[in-house]
């Protein structure tokens, strides 16, 4: 039998400020999708993201701030540790289908490849449900990887695109 994890909802109680300071989000990119001629194609863009202290406190003040106001958190827990996390907003839009954004769904590079991030999807996706939407929106990095990893977990184009997400990251999918 594997390493069991815990599994949470983010409150004042498990999740801080500094929660993510042992957290490591690194991706190295070669590839990234991008539409071309109204098809979607991989090109060569090599890099390596990864997140700095200050990003990570910065971002978990963020998911303190929401998950007291307006969107549900999620945390995948080694020990007291959190190795993954994933947060939905509560705010429903689009005129066809009901949405809700996933805002954040990270997993920590090290605990990578291991069902953690299937676990929190499923997770995001019953409180969509439960707020009432019918499915999540997915801002998405472009690279090769995300992507894959998204389709491996059975994610499709939005049929209704958000003008507004869209514009503020423009090469996510």
């Amino acid at each position: 039998m594997g390493i069991q994890y815990q599994y949470k909802r983010l409150d004042n109680h498990n999740f801080t400020g500094r929660s993510l300071d042992d957290f490591v989000r690194r991706q190295t990119v070669t590839e990234c999708w991008r539409k071309i001629d109204n098809d979607w194609k991989l090109v060569p863009n090599v890099y390596e993201e990864n997140w700095s202290q200050a990003q990570c406190r910065e971002i978990a003040e963020d998911v303190v701030h929401h998950i007291n106001l307006d969107q549900t958190g999620f945390g995948a827990f080694d020990g007291e540790r959190i190795i993954g996390f994933a947060t939905v907003s509560h705010r429903i839009f689009g005129a066809v289908a009901r949405y809700v954004q996933l805002v954040c769904f990270q997993i920590s590079e090290e605990y990578r490849h291991q069902g953690i991030g299937r676990k929190l999807f499923s997770m995001a996706c019953e409180e969509a449900r439960r707020l009432g939407a019918d499915k999540l929106y997915i801002s998405a990095h472009s690279s090769k990887e995300s992507q894959a990893a998204y389709r491996a977990l059975g994610c499709t184009p939005a049929e209704e695109v958000n003008e507004g997400l869209a514009a503020a990251e423009p090469f996510d999918v």
